[in-house]
């Protein structure tokens, strides 16, 4: 730890298993209060950090019901729940009830005034869609007297080298920051985000990551392993990428999705036009259809048409079209001149089997669409993907589902990447926070610790 006793009080709202605990109480922070409404996450995050999360933020902080349960403390740090804002969500935003729960936050804000806010979402939070919740979050922070940026700041832990707590996992989110200025210091000035899309740090070149890295077999669990089936689709795609490159003479598999189904409506495609359609010609004859449906069913129709020799060879030696079902009938190629698909990271979508390179691994979510090492041919497992959101060896989940381990790991916050942008705006709000007695203990504590979380990670148990 960076000190002997606390140099912040802090509280962790909707607290998941304690990505932001992790990251603050590595600065030296003590927790007062933290409340995660799921019980299985509540019960892992008490189990780590020895404090009590299991509650209900609406039943502890509620405006119109007088409430305020929470106590004082001089660092908010809440991923509040992403529902609302994410793709995968109806994204109805502010309109729906968990939207609301921006609200207690903010009942919380307008009764402590804590130092520092530190909030967490998904990037989609700051798209077009989102513009009116956007200004809603960013304006009731200034009416309570906050320095904060109306650009949003957007960071993922794969720009971070591994010697500032990075990870090779592409999870961009999007972070606002928040420092309690009510003596307007610097009121007029520009106050720019802690991160913006795309910023490597340090001249760190993603590219460089290398998953084996983050591997270990020994915590491999039964659930990690591929079924049959699942290897069975892998193997034939697998074959049919080598078909590919054997009959271009190297040239990388294409970047559109390839859709076998597409290839048995050749010939009755052909048949109507009298020719291989391309996607104008799908269109003016069905005005319906989607232009990007018609780009990839043209681009598929030519496929199929240019290599049907061996495709037809390879889809009867599999019977891929009554054996597959129709989600694994489809190959999404991401992995640029990967020479295998075994060699790639794979996901089973309901687009297909998306592949990519091995270096840095896409998000985790919340849903089955855990990681597949091909060079490992198995998933990745808990201990791995704990790894990935910056937590620990020591770190344990008891003896839950595997299940409930990677849905919490796919909601929870990457504590590198709090890390960073908690070091990133204590050195942009320096002016500010030096003048109370509270600001001059975080920026102590911040400016204090070494550069990356993991080390004192790493001895804290």
């Amino acid at each position: 730890m960076p000190a002997s006793s606390p140099t912040f009080r802090f509280i962790d709202l909707f607290a998941g298993v304690g990505g932001f605990h992790a990251a603050l109480a590595s600065y030296g922070g003590k927790c007062v209060y933290a409340v995660e409404v799921d019980k299985a996450a509540a019960s892992v995050y008490e189990r780590n950090w020895g404090h009590p999360a299991l509650g209900d933020i609406t039943k502890d902080a509620d405006k119109d019901e007088g409430l305020m349960k929470v106590p004082a403390h001089d660092v908010l740090a809440a991923g509040f729940p992403c529902q609302p804002f994410s793709k995968s969500g109806a994204q109805h935003g502010m309109d729906e009830t968990r939207g609301t729960l921006f609200w207690n936050i903010a009942s919380i804000i307008e009764a402590h005034h804590p130092k520092v806010v530190l909030l967490e979402n998904v990037r989609n939070l700051a798209g077009p869609r989102h513009i009116h919740e956007w200004d809603v979050i960013i304006e009731t922070l200034q009416d309570e007297g906050y320095r904060v940026s109306e650009t949003p700041a957007i960071f993922s832990p794969h720009l971070l080298p591994p010697e500032r707590g990075g990870r090779p996992q592409v999870r961009e989110r999007v972070f606002i920051t928040a420092t309690h200025n009510p003596e307007g210091i610097g009121e007029g000035l520009p106050v720019h985000p802690v991160a913006l899309p795309g910023d490597s740090i340090d001249g760190w070149g993603p590219q460089e990551w290398h998953l084996e890295d983050l591997l270990d077999d020994s915590h491999n669990i039964a659930g990690c392993d591929l079924t049959p089936a699942e290897q069975s689709w892998i193997n034939a795609w697998d074959e049919w990428v080598q078909h590919w490159y054997e009959a271009t003479e190297g040239r990388r598999p294409p970047g559109f999705p390839i859709w076998a189904d597409a290839w048995t409506e050749h010939n009755r495609v052909v048949k109507h036009f009298g020719f291989v359609p391309g996607y104008r010609d799908l269109m003016e004859d069905d005005p319906t259809l989607p232009k990007w449906k018609a780009g990839h069913l043209a681009k598929n129709y030519d496929l199929y048409a240019r290599h049907r020799g061996w495709i037809d060879v390879w889809a009867r030696k599999w019977n891929i079209y009554t054996d597959f079902p129709p989600s694994r009938r489809k190959l999404e190629w991401q992995a640029q001149d990967t020479p295998r698909l075994w060699d790639t990271v794979m996901h089973f979508r309901p687009s297909g089997i998306r592949a990519k390179r091995p270096t840095y691994l896409p998000a985790l979510v919340a849903i089955t669409q855990t990681s597949i090492i091909g060079p490992r041919r198995r998933r990745l497992s808990p201990r791995e993907t704990a790894r990935l959101q910056g937590l620990p060896d020591w770190f344990d989940f008891g003896d839950q589902r595997p299940a409930a381990s990677y849905k919490q790991m796919g909601n929870g916050v990457n504590v590198g990447a709090v890390w960073h942008v908690m070091r990133e705006h204590v050195m942009r709000d320096e002016d500010v926070l030096k003048h109370t007695a509270a600001g001059r203990r975080i920026i102590a504590a911040v400016t204090g610790a070494p550069p990356s979380p993991d080390e004192i990670l790493g001895s804290m148990k």
